[in-house]
């Protein structure tokens, strides 16, 4: 299964989650799409309650099902802490999850733009790679052609704050992952227990 490309609000109404982070998506419509959506009353299995927590976070990261399920084995291979949160702090790992939660860009998909166009280096080196993964002190930065590029002044700008595993500064356009995020720091919209359930099933 491809990753998905399509309208983000659209789905983000279906999922009743703000895949963006901005929460504008159900600001003005808090329910579903389509004709039934604002009266439709719908209650799902237990099977539908673990589909659409893998859904939400799989689409929140922009992942396809292979790399989403490979993450997941990864993550099922840690020995210490739960399998869930553990794969949960994987995501957070990847390049362009980094580069957004530093504020580099607005959105996870501005992130990974950004990202496959060449415009960030890890320890100075220029990495294309999305989902390359990102380890506590390694120093993510902006390419020193691109510096000047208006959609990372802007989101830089924009921001009001960052989560406390990050640190960044403003003037050199880099930082990093100080350590490794905590449940309570990452979304809190996710139940990882169903996603391990629908994988285990």
């Amino acid at each position: 299964m491809a990753r998905y490309t399509g309208p983000s609000w659209k789905k983000s109404r279906r999922l009743g989650i703000s895949l963006t982070g901005s929460g504008k998506e159900l600001a003005r419509r808090p329910y579903a799409p389509g004709q039934h959506g604002p009266t439709a009353r719908i209650k799902l299995s237990e099977y539908g309650l673990q589909l659409k927590e893998k859904q939400k976070l799989r689409y929140m990261y922009g992942l396809n099902e292979r790399q989403f399920f490979n993450l997941f084995t990864k993550a099922g291979k840690i020995r210490e802490g739960k399998h869930g949160v553990n794969f949960m702090v994987l995501l957070e790992q990847r390049l362009d999850n980094v580069v957004y939660r530093l504020g580099l860009a607005t959105t996870r998909r501005q992130a990974r733009q950004l990202v496959n166009h060449g415009h960030i280096t890890v320890n100075g080196k220029r990495v294309d790679i999305p989902s390359f993964h990102v380890s506590v002190g390694d120093v993510v930065g902006v390419r020193e052609k691109s510096k000047d590029l208006k959609i990372i002044k802007e989101s830089v700008e924009s921001i009001f704050g960052r989560p406390d595993f990050i640190t960044f500064d403003d003037e050199k356009l880099e930082g990093s992952l100080t350590r490794l995020p905590l449940r309570e720091e990452m979304p809190a919209e996710i139940d990882e227990a169903f996603i391990v359930e629908y994988y285990n099933r």
